[in-house]
């Protein structure tokens, strides 16, 4: 039986800077040929395809679930028939976790697995991990000390990959 994936995630207030984190972190991920699988939680309606493309006219045409593939890479859309919120598992099983040695979750921050705080001092919001036990970090613009949670700076990509590197190892023997 494979050994179920590490799944690491960060979890922050909309405004922090997430999606900017980890465009700068999974390059220095990769370069130590770690191999990524990105989740995504958008809280509102999005749409990856354009109108007037064949896919988009073919899902608005009807068709629940439409694969687009070429020969550098595919996607899939699949219209929730209900709208319902997605669970994090299923997204992850979709993955080919077969090519994937990490899977780097941005939002989900109220489903407990392993995850990074992110805060800004400057959007004045509260800190989450007191309340969620399944922060392993805190990485901010203004905390030293965060309790026994190791505390990093949000502005160092380096030290936030060298973190996740250790924490990797450690996952994974």
């Amino acid at each position: 039986m494979n050994k179920p994936k590490p799944v690491l995630g960060f979890a922050a207030f909309s405004g922090t800077g997430k999606t900017t984190l980890l465009e700068n972190l999974i390059p220095l991920l990769t370069a130590q040929n770690i191999r990524i699988g990105m989740v995504k939680h958008a809280h509102h309606e999005f749409d990856i395809d354009k109108p007037g493309k064949d896919s988009y006219r073919l899902r608005k045409a009807g068709a629940g679930q439409v694969l687009i593939a070429s020969s550098q890479r595919q996607a899939l859309m699949t219209e929730n028939a209900t709208p319902q919120e997605p669970r994090l598992d299923e997204l992850i099983a979709r993955l080919d976790l077969d090519n994937i040695d990490l899977v780097l979750v941005e939002g989900f921050k109220h489903v407990p697995f392993p995850k990074i705080e992110l805060h800004r001092q400057a959007l004045g919001k509260t800190l989450l991990h007191p309340e969620d036990p399944d922060i392993i970090a805190v990485a901010s613009d203004h905390l030293a000390d965060c309790g026994k949670l190791p505390s990093l700076d949000i502005n160092d990509t380096a030290a936030i990959a060298a973190f996740i590197i250790t924490w990797l190892n450690i996952a994974t023997h």
